[in-house]
Protein backbone atom coordinates (compact mmCIF):
# COMPACT_ATOMS: atom_id res chain seq x y z
CA UNK A 1 0.00 0.00 0.00
CA UNK A 2 1.37 3.80 -1.19
CA UNK A 3 2.04 5.96 1.82
CA UNK A 4 -0.32 8.13 3.41
CA UNK A 5 0.24 10.92 5.54
CA UNK A 6 -3.01 9.79 8.10
CA UNK A 7 -1.24 11.52 11.35
CA UNK A 8 -0.63 14.63 9.68
CA UNK A 9 -4.15 15.33 8.20
CA UNK A 10 -5.74 14.32 10.99
CA UNK A 11 -3.82 16.50 13.69
CA UNK A 12 -3.90 19.07 10.54
CA UNK A 13 -7.78 19.02 10.33
CA UNK A 14 -7.30 18.66 6.49
CA UNK A 15 -10.57 17.95 5.20
CA UNK A 16 -10.00 19.18 1.58
CA UNK A 17 -8.83 15.51 -0.55
CA UNK A 18 -5.13 15.58 -1.95
CA UNK A 19 -5.28 16.64 -5.46
CA UNK A 20 -2.15 14.38 -6.99
CA UNK A 21 -0.22 14.94 -10.40
CA UNK A 22 0.07 12.01 -12.73
CA UNK A 23 1.32 11.43 -15.75
CA UNK A 24 0.20 7.69 -16.99
CA UNK A 25 -0.66 5.98 -20.06
CA UNK A 26 -4.06 5.00 -19.28
CA UNK A 27 -6.45 7.95 -18.26
CA UNK A 28 -9.84 5.39 -18.11
CA UNK A 29 -8.13 4.21 -14.40
CA UNK A 30 -8.55 7.70 -13.08
CA UNK A 31 -11.98 8.13 -14.16
CA UNK A 32 -14.59 9.90 -13.98
CA UNK A 33 -12.40 12.32 -16.59
CA UNK A 34 -13.00 15.98 -17.24
CA UNK A 35 -11.24 18.16 -19.59
CA UNK A 36 -10.75 21.71 -20.64
CA UNK A 37 -13.60 23.08 -23.21
CA UNK A 38 -11.88 22.26 -26.76
CA UNK A 39 -10.26 25.74 -28.56
CA UNK A 40 -11.20 27.77 -24.69
CA UNK A 41 -7.71 29.19 -22.71
CA UNK A 42 -9.49 28.29 -19.07
CA UNK A 43 -7.57 27.97 -15.79
CA UNK A 44 -6.73 24.51 -14.99
CA UNK A 45 -7.26 25.97 -10.84
CA UNK A 46 -10.86 26.11 -12.26
CA UNK A 47 -11.18 22.56 -12.09
CA UNK A 48 -10.84 22.40 -8.52
CA UNK A 49 -14.54 22.34 -7.87
CA UNK A 50 -14.05 19.18 -10.09
CA UNK A 51 -11.53 18.02 -7.65
CA UNK A 52 -13.63 18.19 -4.77
CA UNK A 53 -16.02 15.98 -6.39
CA UNK A 54 -13.88 13.22 -6.93
CA UNK A 55 -13.25 13.76 -10.91
CA UNK A 56 -9.81 14.30 -12.64
CA UNK A 57 -8.39 16.81 -14.95
CA UNK A 58 -6.96 15.30 -17.84
CA UNK A 59 -4.24 17.57 -20.05
CA UNK A 60 -2.73 16.50 -23.31
CA UNK A 61 -0.78 18.36 -25.59
CA UNK A 62 -3.74 18.94 -27.89
CA UNK A 63 -6.08 20.00 -25.31
CA UNK A 64 -4.62 21.78 -22.38
CA UNK A 65 -7.10 25.20 -21.71
CA UNK A 66 -4.30 27.52 -20.98
CA UNK A 67 -1.14 28.20 -22.67
CA UNK A 68 0.51 28.87 -19.86
CA UNK A 69 -0.28 25.54 -18.69
CA UNK A 70 0.15 23.96 -22.55
CA UNK A 71 4.07 25.27 -21.95
CA UNK A 72 4.01 24.43 -18.35
CA UNK A 73 2.75 20.74 -18.58
CA UNK A 74 3.06 19.82 -22.08
CA UNK A 75 5.80 22.23 -23.66
CA UNK A 76 3.35 23.84 -26.28
CA UNK A 77 4.19 27.21 -26.88
CA UNK A 78 1.37 28.71 -27.69
CA UNK A 79 2.17 32.28 -28.76
CA UNK A 80 5.95 33.58 -29.92
CA UNK A 81 8.24 34.41 -27.30
CA UNK A 82 7.54 38.36 -27.65
CA UNK A 83 3.89 38.22 -27.54
CA UNK A 84 4.51 35.95 -24.72
CA UNK A 85 6.68 38.40 -22.74
CA UNK A 86 4.49 41.74 -24.04
CA UNK A 87 1.68 39.97 -22.65
CA UNK A 88 3.30 38.99 -18.84
CA UNK A 89 5.14 42.50 -18.44
CA UNK A 90 2.96 44.87 -20.47
CA UNK A 91 -0.42 43.70 -20.08
CA UNK A 92 -0.14 41.85 -16.61
CA UNK A 93 2.90 43.51 -15.35
CA UNK A 94 4.27 40.67 -13.61
CA UNK A 95 8.35 41.89 -13.86
CA UNK A 96 10.05 45.24 -14.24
CA UNK A 97 11.38 44.83 -17.19
CA UNK A 98 10.58 42.97 -20.84
CA UNK A 99 14.41 41.24 -19.85
CA UNK A 100 13.82 40.02 -16.29
CA UNK A 101 10.70 38.41 -17.95
CA UNK A 102 13.01 36.87 -20.82
CA UNK A 103 15.41 35.54 -18.44
CA UNK A 104 12.94 34.08 -16.30
CA UNK A 105 11.65 32.32 -19.16
CA UNK A 106 15.03 30.63 -20.08
CA UNK A 107 15.51 29.61 -16.32
CA UNK A 108 11.78 27.73 -16.20
CA UNK A 109 12.07 24.56 -17.90
CA UNK A 110 8.67 23.30 -18.93
CA UNK A 111 7.81 19.49 -17.33
CA UNK A 112 8.83 17.04 -19.65
CA UNK A 113 6.23 14.38 -20.14
CA UNK A 114 6.65 10.84 -20.01
CA UNK A 115 3.25 10.07 -21.72
CA UNK A 116 0.35 11.50 -23.53
CA UNK A 117 -1.43 11.89 -20.39
CA UNK A 118 -1.31 14.58 -17.40
CA UNK A 119 -3.95 13.64 -15.17
CA UNK A 120 -4.45 15.88 -11.92
CA UNK A 121 -7.19 14.56 -9.32
CA UNK A 122 -7.62 12.60 -6.26
CA UNK A 123 -5.00 10.32 -5.19
CA UNK A 124 -5.05 6.49 -6.98
CA UNK A 125 -3.69 4.25 -4.76
CA UNK A 126 -3.33 1.72 -7.89
CA UNK A 127 -1.24 4.77 -9.80
CA UNK A 128 1.73 5.41 -7.22
CA UNK A 129 3.78 4.92 -9.28
CA UNK A 130 2.92 7.74 -12.05
CA UNK A 131 2.76 9.86 -9.43
CA UNK A 132 4.94 13.09 -9.16
CA UNK A 133 3.57 15.84 -6.38
CA UNK A 134 0.48 16.02 -4.47
CA UNK A 135 -1.32 19.00 -3.47
CA UNK A 136 -2.82 19.92 -0.24
CA UNK A 137 -5.07 22.48 -0.14
CA UNK A 138 -4.96 24.41 2.97
CA UNK A 139 -5.52 27.05 5.44
CA UNK A 140 -2.48 29.66 6.45
CA UNK A 141 -2.35 27.90 10.10
CA UNK A 142 -2.38 24.08 8.77
CA UNK A 143 0.53 25.72 5.74
CA UNK A 144 2.63 26.35 8.74
CA UNK A 145 2.25 22.80 10.28
CA UNK A 146 2.59 21.13 6.58
CA UNK A 147 6.05 23.45 6.48
CA UNK A 148 7.13 22.41 9.66
CA UNK A 149 6.52 19.09 8.64
CA UNK A 150 8.51 19.45 5.70
CA UNK A 151 11.57 20.63 7.68
CA UNK A 152 11.76 17.72 10.32
CA UNK A 153 13.85 15.54 8.23
CA UNK A 154 15.82 18.14 6.50
CA UNK A 155 19.58 18.89 7.11
CA UNK A 156 21.02 22.12 6.71
CA UNK A 157 22.84 21.01 3.75
CA UNK A 158 20.19 19.54 1.96
CA UNK A 159 18.40 21.92 -0.89
CA UNK A 160 15.67 24.02 0.71
CA UNK A 161 12.99 21.66 2.03
CA UNK A 162 9.99 24.62 1.07
CA UNK A 163 10.27 26.74 -1.57
CA UNK A 164 7.69 29.73 -2.65
CA UNK A 165 9.10 30.76 -6.59
CA UNK A 166 7.35 33.26 -8.74
CA UNK A 167 4.86 31.04 -11.05
CA UNK A 168 1.45 30.50 -12.80
CA UNK A 169 -0.76 28.34 -10.82
CA UNK A 170 -0.57 25.50 -12.55
CA UNK A 171 3.49 25.86 -13.01
CA UNK A 172 3.10 26.04 -9.05
CA UNK A 173 1.79 22.29 -9.27
CA UNK A 174 5.24 20.69 -11.10
CA UNK A 175 6.90 23.07 -12.41
CA UNK A 176 8.78 25.11 -9.84
CA UNK A 177 10.91 21.80 -8.90
CA UNK A 178 14.00 21.74 -10.46
CA UNK A 179 14.36 18.16 -9.51
CA UNK A 180 11.24 15.67 -8.62
CA UNK A 181 13.42 12.68 -6.91
CA UNK A 182 14.43 14.86 -4.00
CA UNK A 183 12.28 15.66 -1.55
CA UNK A 184 10.91 19.27 -1.52
CA UNK A 185 7.68 21.21 -1.19
CA UNK A 186 6.11 24.27 -2.62
CA UNK A 187 3.86 26.69 -1.56
CA UNK A 188 1.45 27.72 -3.70
CA UNK A 189 -2.11 29.45 -4.73
CA UNK A 190 0.75 32.87 -4.52
CA UNK A 191 -1.04 33.23 -8.52
CA UNK A 192 -3.39 36.32 -8.32
CA UNK A 193 -4.85 35.16 -11.66
CA UNK A 194 -6.26 31.66 -10.21
CA UNK A 195 -6.71 33.06 -6.91
CA UNK A 196 -11.00 33.09 -8.02
CA UNK A 197 -10.65 29.81 -8.23
CA UNK A 198 -9.93 29.07 -4.39
CA UNK A 199 -11.80 29.77 -1.35
CA UNK A 200 -10.00 33.11 0.14
CA UNK A 201 -8.55 31.33 3.26
CA UNK A 202 -6.96 28.37 0.81
CA UNK A 203 -3.17 27.91 -0.18
CA UNK A 204 -1.61 25.39 -1.73
CA UNK A 205 1.17 23.44 -0.57
CA UNK A 206 2.50 21.24 -3.38
CA UNK A 207 5.06 18.16 -2.47
CA UNK A 208 7.51 16.09 -4.65
CA UNK A 209 6.62 12.07 -3.77
CA UNK A 210 9.77 11.84 -1.71
CA UNK A 211 8.14 14.68 0.07
CA UNK A 212 5.30 12.98 0.66
CA UNK A 213 6.73 10.12 1.73
CA UNK A 214 9.00 11.68 4.61
CA UNK A 215 5.06 13.36 5.23
CA UNK A 216 3.58 10.19 5.91
CA UNK A 217 6.54 8.91 8.38
CA UNK A 218 5.72 11.74 11.09
CA UNK A 219 4.36 9.82 14.23
CA UNK A 220 3.64 10.79 17.73
CA UNK A 221 7.50 11.31 18.26
CA UNK A 222 7.08 14.63 16.30
CA UNK A 223 5.98 18.08 16.93
CA UNK A 224 2.29 16.43 15.72
CA UNK A 225 1.59 15.38 19.34
CA UNK A 226 3.78 18.13 21.19
CA UNK A 227 2.56 21.43 22.98
CA UNK A 228 2.79 24.03 20.52
CA UNK A 229 -0.20 22.97 17.55
CA UNK A 230 -2.47 22.30 20.90
CA UNK A 231 -1.88 25.92 21.80
CA UNK A 232 -2.56 27.31 18.33
CA UNK A 233 -5.64 24.91 18.06
CA UNK A 234 -6.85 26.61 21.76
CA UNK A 235 -6.31 30.17 20.42
CA UNK A 236 -8.61 29.43 17.61
CA UNK A 237 -11.01 28.11 20.12
CA UNK A 238 -10.67 24.63 18.33
CA UNK A 239 -10.16 21.23 20.36
CA UNK A 240 -7.07 19.10 19.42
CA UNK A 241 -7.88 16.17 17.30
CA UNK A 242 -7.17 13.25 19.46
Amino acid sequence: MPPYPSELIKTAGIEIPLIGFYDAPDPALFAPIVEPKAGTRGCVIAFYESWLKGETLRITKDNFGCGGAGRAWCGVEARSREEFIRFLVDDEGLKASHDLMNRWIDASVPYRREHENILVGPLRESQYAYLKTVTFFVNPDQLALMALGAQYHSAPEDPPPVISPFGSGCMQLIGVFKDLGIAQAAIGGTDVAMRQYLPPDTLAFTVTRRMFERLASLDERSFLTKPFWKRLMKARGKAPRE
